[in-house]
């Protein structure tokens, strides 16, 4: 027979040999030259299958089945089909026949995508098998991995398959998974002329499963895995916003840096978390420290920043932006709107039930307190002028945790950025409308909260808030351990104490003792309804705190020792949820002005319990109305469904972070999911549908605008 390799040779042009699909088979030439297979006979796959519809029972709209693609490239006549004749197990069968070849191949390919490719960690190895029946010994088991730089790569083939006119089921093991690869694809490749008829697949880790468990992730099954990128960001990423498309904007301005300040050199970048690419962004101003927020067409208000860095000769401290912009995804730019009323250093910004935004807090123009209540009107897309918005004149602090109720009122938190709380209890429920502000009761030592972080627990429909650890730049003692748990469903609310952080470890190793804790906290809300609490540090701009734990709302507990950032995350870091359901982690600002410029990503343990549930389809489009019932086809059994807003969050602050339930009216593999009638409780914007599988692991989002 005439091998793979030398027909890549005879081409005239060929194509490179590690492309993504085009990649002509080595076959056994390759597997005996490199070594890289492990045969695994009579392996016991105790750990559960990472592969979505590894037997090819669900089919999709165009009859194919799901998470399959038919691949390959060359000149070849061929047919794929499915087949229900004698199927190794279920009702169906892959089967490709090539009646004549001249060059290329055929696949029975995973689709490259993140919501059937499995995950893995870099350095284990795993267990992939196939039941397969093959005229021809030109099939090979081939793998492609996905590489956090490069994209889909090819990544190596595991094993030539003999022929066979019976079921037969071939096991191998992989090579250690290379650094910077997050997911792989594999299946059965056809180079010569005959039929190959595939089912069954199946992917473990082959690391030990724990007993009692069908996890065999090892660590990961319990604690998660993080990966720190390869890459460094191309800005300091002072501000993160998760963007209507799934991708990342990055805004430094000038990054707490006064060199960058004083050359007009001013950044933002947009990351791809698919392609692993960067693409810088012009920036207008210095919006170091600005407020953000999502409006409800998905574009992101950005009001405020810095006019000046404080005055050596101590005249001045820092001055506020009046400057507000509004930055389009589609564009990937930035359009200048109308001042705001007053110059905002370190504002908060919360969307409304309506889709206008109230900014309150940060500093002025002049270094004083904004005591101004700014309002952002959506429909005349404009900020309104100081006489025509409500005011109370007073002073919120920086960055005020302003969490929009049910009723339309804003709760402060008393999570806040620099110093002392404010004078009084240090919460309150602030009332727009009737310019009001009633104080709430009960926030532990509301004088060291500074850069702890509030958010609204899952689900919205609850009304219950979490305040975590904190601190004070001011007095510097050490960060506290302190939780505060509010109802605000109930008349009168008070917050009640929590359960205590877990405590970490400090550079080195050291255990922190009994009573130290972290300030700037980074709380994510998880699809499966819990929230990760990570990052942090002891004092102020210094002494990083190694410890991550998961809060559970049902329970009103921590699980301890979740695995922790290798990266220090404490001033100006930020972590966000991103579609695919991992947790992306940036920043870090020491007291000496240096910044970490590294880029991690956290898989939590959901994503090592086995295959994702999969959204066929969403009936009717992308735009979700109030009160409405919305039918999406699934591939499978769930547990529940939520819309997460994606998060705009920058000190350890985004109070518009929330999951909204979903009820459930499930028909078979049709299920209606009944969105809220009150936008107070998801206001309007792009959202993040989830569903979460029976076996807890959830889907990959799929963006839906709430309007």
């Amino acid at each position: 027979m005439i091998g793979a390799l030398g027909d890549l040779r005879g081409r005239t042009n060929p194509r490179p040999l590690f492309s993504r699909r085009d990649r002509v088979r080595i076959g056994q030439v390759v597997i005996l030259t490199l070594l890289l297979v492990l045969a695994v006979p009579g392996k016991s796959f105790a750990g559960a299958n990472l592969l979505s519809n590894p037997g090819f029972e669900a089919l999709g709209a165009n009859g194919f089945p799901v998470c399959w693609e038919q691949s390959g490239w060359g000149d070849s006549t061929h047919t794929f089909e499915v087949t229900k004749t004698a199927p190794h197990g279920g009702a169906n069968a892959m089967k490709i026949t090539v009646k004549a070849i001249t060059s290329g191949d055929r696949k029975a390919l995973m689709l490259e995508n993140p919501s059937c490719a499995p995950n893995v960690t870099p350095g284990h190895q795993y267990d992939v098998s196939a039941w397969y029946k093959s005229t021809t010994p030109n099939t090979v088991m081939t793998m492609f991995r996905h590489d956090v730089e490069q994209g889909w790569v090819y990544w190596t083939d595991l094993a030539t398959l003999t022929t066979s006119t019976a079921w037969k089921q071939k096991t191998v093991r992989t090579p250690p998974v290379p650094a910077g690869t997050d997911q792989v694809v594999w299946g059965v490749t056809i180079y010569g002329a005959g039929t190959l008829q595939t089912d069954d697949y199946s992917m473990v880790d082959a690391t030990q499963a724990a007993p009692g468990t069908s996890c065999s992730a090892g660590p990961a099954c319990t604690a998660g895995a993080w990966q720190v990128m390869p890459f460094k960001s191309p800005v300091r990423g002072i501000h993160a916003v998760v963007l209507k498309n799934g991708n990342v904007l990055l805004v430094a301005g000038s990054g707490n840096d006064p060199a960058a300040f004083a050359a007009g050199t001013f950044t933002t970048a947009v990351y791809s978390p698919t392609t692993g690419k960067f693409t810088n962004v012009a920036t207008p101003a210095d919006l170091f420290c600005s407020g953000h927020v999502q409006l409800a067409d998905g574009r992101v208000l950005i009001m405020g920043g810095n006019k000046d860095y404080p005055a050596a000769d101590g005249s001045h401290g820092y001055k506020g932006l009046k400057d507000s912009y509004i930055f389009d995804p589609d564009t990937m730019a930035y359009t200048k709107v109308n001042d705001m009323s007053s110059g905002s250093w370190y504002p908060s910004a919360t969307v409304l039930g309506n889709g206008d935004v109230i900014s309150l807090g940060g500093l002025g123009e002049d270094s004083s307190g904004t005591v101004a209540t700014q309002y952002f009107n959506s429909a005349q897309q404009r900020w309104l002028t100081l006489n025509e918005a409500k005011q109370t004149w007073s002073f919120w602090g920086l960055y005020p945790s302003m969490i929009l109720m049910q009723d339309g009122r804003l709760f402060y938190s008393g999570s806040h950025v620099f110093g002392n709380g404010l004078p009084g209890t240090g919460a309150s429920i602030y009332d727009y409308n009737a310019a009001t502000i009633t104080p709430v009761p009960g926030l532990q030592r509301k004088d060291e909260r500074d850069q702890s972080m509030s958010v609204l627990l899952p689900p919205a429909q609850d009304q219950r808030v979490l305040t975590v650890g904190g601190g004070n730049i001011d007095s510097n003692p050490d960060a506290n351990r302190l939780t505060d748990l509010i109802d605000l469903k109930v008349a009168g609310p008070a917050y009640k104490a929590g359960p205590l952080l877990p405590t970490g470890k400090l550079t080195g190793g050291v255990p922190q003792t009994a009573t130290q804790g972290k300030m700037y906290v980074s709380a994510v809300l998880l699809p499966d309804g819990k929230v990760f609490e990570t990052g942090g540090a002891l004092h102020n701009r210094a002494d990083p705190v190694f410890e991550a734990s998961m809060f559970d709302p049902a329970t009103n507990t921590f699980t301890p020792n979740m695995a922790t950032d290798p990266v220090p995350r404490g001033y100006h870091s930020s972590a966000f949820l991103l579609p695919d359901g991992r947790v992306m982690s940036v920043g870090d600002n020491p007291g000496d002005g240096s910044f970490d410029m590294r880029v991690s990503v956290y898989s939590p343990p959901y994503l090592f319990k086995g295959s994702r549930p999969q959204i066929l389809d969403v009936a009717g489009g992308t735009a979700w109305a109030y009160g409405t019932t919305k039918q999406i086809t699934v591939d499978g059994p769930v547990l529940k469904a939520s819309l997460i807003r994606p998060e705009a969050v920058t000190h350890s602050s985004d109070p518009n972070q929330r999951y909204v339930d979903l009820p459930m009216t499930v028909t078979g593999n049709k299920i209606g999911l009944n969105l809220t009638s009150n936008p107070n409780l998801a206001p309007p914007g792009w959202y993040m549908l989830y569903v979460l599988g029976t076996n807890g692991v959830p889907s990959v989002a799929k963006w839906v605008q709430v309007k």
